[in-house]
């Protein structure tokens, strides 16, 4: 039994966390849940995650939830993976500002411009402004290349990627050079072409 254990659910947003743990190269076990039937919603797995969502990552004792903190974690956990920016170094701020502002400011603005609001709130209400300002943050940063910390590969842009990938594919991220090209060199990654294969097993077997 491995250490490690992902209670994921395909296609979810643990597809994130699969794919982390797919770079990170390290064993793991998946506890897979039937979001359809409701096992999310179990006294048993809501005593792992009480919001009752995918994913939850368990690592021996420790029970992490929420896909940017697990993915921050793990890169810290096993730092012989290069996925993390150590502390001391200048670019561990930047770092984890990518880390949380996929989850805090990409995903909320896709989501808000997929489902219009009936009043639109006052800019200084959301915490991520607005989402043209989001959109060229975001394009600024991946255009630099090839990733978001230049040639280093980082648990960033795993959450950041998984981000921008679903919003290309559902067309709530504008088709953009800076995008495309991006999300096309993380598609070229080996790890993420495996935890893509797998999960389309699991959505093939369902």
């Amino acid at each position: 039994m491995a250490a490690l254990t992902l209670y994921h659910a395909a296609p979810s947003r643990s597809s994130i966390v699969r794919w982390m743990l797919e770079e990170l190269g390290e064993p793991y076990d998946i506890h897979l849940l039937t979001l359809t039937k409701g096992e999310q919603l179990s006294s048993d797995y809501r005593a792992i995650n009480p919001m009752g969502k995918v994913p939850a990552l368990r690592h021996g004792e420790a029970i992490i939830t929420e896909s940017a903190a697990i993915c921050t974690y793990l890169a810290d956990e096993f730092p012989a993976a290069g996925l993390n920016i150590p502390v001391g170094d200048p670019l561990r701020g930047p770092y984890l500002k990518w880390l949380f502002f996929a989850p805090g400011c990409i995903e909320p603005a896709m989501v808000d411009h997929a489902y219009p609001r009936q009043e639109q709130p006052r800019r200084g209400t959301l915490g991520y402004g607005d989402y043209d300002t989001v959109m060229d943050t975001t394009a600024k940063a991946v255009a630099r290349g090839p990733y978001l910390m230049g040639e280093r590969f980082t648990a960033a842009d795993v959450v950041v990627g998984a981000n921008l990938r679903w919003g290309l594919m559902f067309k709530l991220v504008p088709e953009r050079a800076e995008f495309t090209d991006y999300v096309a060199r993380l598609e070229a990654r080996p790890a993420l072409q495996r935890a893509t294969a797998l999960d389309q097993e699991i959505m093939g077997a369902s």
